[in-house]
C-alpha cells in the first residue's frame, strides 16, 4: 500500500524573523517640525510629542531631540531610539552625508546623540523609515518586494526586498524622484532638468495650477477665487482640496499629475519588478482622484503589458506618522533589517 501523501501549508515569503520586543522612541525630523512618539512592537503609538524645528544648526536640533526623548521616556522604559531625517546616510547609519533641510554635512549624528542620551540610537533616512513602517504594519505588510513612493514637495522613495531595506552600494538608493523622465524639461533643485518630481509631486501640481491662473484662463477662476486673487498662494494642497470638492479644472490637473506618476512607476517596475507600490505623502490626500489615473497610465506604459503580472498600486495606510513608527521599529530590529550595527 502506498504511503499517504502529506499536505504541507504553503511556505511564507522568506524574510528575517523580527521578534524583538519592548518600547522604542521614534523621531521624525522635518523642515518645520520634529515629531516623536513611543511605539510598541505592534506599531502602536502610545504617546506623542513635537517641537518646532529650531533653525538649521545641528547642535540645536540635537538639543530638541534630547528634550523629546527625556519627555517621552519619563513614563516608559525605552529600549532604543530611532531617528528619521531627510538626507543621505552612510551605510553604517552613523553619519548624515547631506541633508537638504538642515546644515548637516558629514555630521556624525548617531555618535553625538548616543553620547548625549546614553542609549542606543539608530539613524535612518525618513523615506526608508516610512517604507519599513508600511511593510511591517501598513499597506505593504508582508509583501516580499515592496517599493514605497512619497509624494510631497518632491518625490522620496525606498525599497524593502526580502524583509530587508535595500539601500544600494553607497547608502543612497531610492532617489526615484530624480530619474530624468523629460530630457530638457523643468529645472530641478538637484541641478538636472526633467526629473520625475518636477511632474508628479505636490510642487508640480501647484506650479501647473499657478501657470493656468496667471494666464487668467476662464477655467482657472475657482483656483483664483480660492486664494482671493493671490496666485502665488496656489499650492498643491489648494488644488487637491478643490478637486475633492468637485472643481473640474483641479481634477484635470490632478489627473495630469497622476498620469506622470503612473509613467514613472512603470519605469520602476521595468527595473525593479516589485509586487506592490505603496504611495504616500501629502499629495495622496487626493486619494483615487490621483491613483486612478496613475493606475491607468501604469498599465498603459508597463513593459510587457498583457504578458506579465503587474504590481499593485496602493495608498499608504499610516499617514504622516509612518516615519516615526518606522524609525522606532528599525531601532528595535536593526540587526535583522539590514542596518549598520
Amino acid at each position: 500500500m502506498p504511503t499517504p501523501r502529506r499536505h504541507f501549508p504553503p511556505r511564507r515569503p522568506a524574510g528575517p524573523r523580527l521578534r524583538r520586543r519592548g518600547l522604542a522612541i521614534g523621531i521624525d525630523i522635518g523642515g518645520t517640525k520634529v515629531a516623536a512618539g513611543v511605539v510598541d512592537a505592534e506599531g502602536h503609538i502610545l504617546r506623542e510629542a513635537r517641537r518646532a524645528t529650531p533653525g538649521s544648526q545641528p547642535r540645536e536640533v540635537e538639543r530638541v531631540i534630547v528634550e523629546l526623548v527625556d519627555e517621552l521616556s519619563s513614563d516608559y522604559r525605552i529600549s532604543s531610539v530611532g531617528i528619521g531625517a531627510a538626507g543621505w546616510m552612510d551605510l553604517e547609519g552613523g553619519t548624515v552625508l547631506f541633508s537638504p533641510h538642515l546644515a548637516w554635512r558629514n555630521e556624525p549624528l548617531r555618535d553625538n546623540l548616543e553620547r548625549l542620551l546614553r542609549r542606543r540610537v539608530l539613524l535612518t533616512n525618513d523615506a526608508d523609515a516610512a517604507a519599513w513602517a508600511e511593510w511591517r504594519f501598513g499597506a505593504g505588510r508582508g509583501e516580499p518586494r515592496l517599493v514605497c513612493i512619497t509624494l510631497g514637495t518632491g518625490i522620496g522613495g525606498a525599497m524593502v526586498l526580502g524583509g530587508r531595506l535595500e539601500r544600494g552600494r553607497y547608502g543612497v538608493a531610492g532617489e526615484f524622484g530624480h530619474q530624468i523622465i523629460m530630457p530638457g524639461g523643468h529645472r530641478c533643485e538637484c541641478g538636472n532638468r526633467g526629473c520625475w518630481e518636477q511632474y508628479a509631486s505636490g510642487n508640480a501640481l501647484g506650479r501647473e495650477a499657478r501657470e493656468l491662473a496667471r494666464a487668467n484662463s476662464p477655467v482657472a477662476q475657482e483656483l483664483i477665487k480660492a486664494v482671493e486673487g493671490d496666485i502665488e498662494a496656489i499650492t498643491g494642497a489648494v488644488v487637491t482640496e478643490l478637486a475633492r470638492d468637485g472643481d473640474p479644472t483641479s481634477r484635470e490637473l490632478l489627473e495630469d499629475v497622476g498620469e506622470w506618476l503612473g509613467l514613472g512607476l512603470a519605469n520602476l517596475a521595468a527595473a525593479l519588478d516589485p509586487g506592490t507600490f505603496v504611495v504616500g505623502g501629502g499629495l495622496c490626500d487626493a486619494g483615487e482622484l490621483l491613483l486612478d489615473p496613475a493606475r491607468r497610465a501604469f498599465a498603459r506604459n508597463l513593459t510587457g503589458r498583457g504578458f506579465r503580472p503587474a504590481a499593485r498600486i496602493e495608498r499608504a495606510a499610516l499617514g504622516p506618522r509612518a516615519g516615526l513608527i518606522g524609525a522606532a521599529d528599525l531601532s528595535r530590529v536593526n540587526r535583522v533589517a539590514g542596518w549598520g550595527r
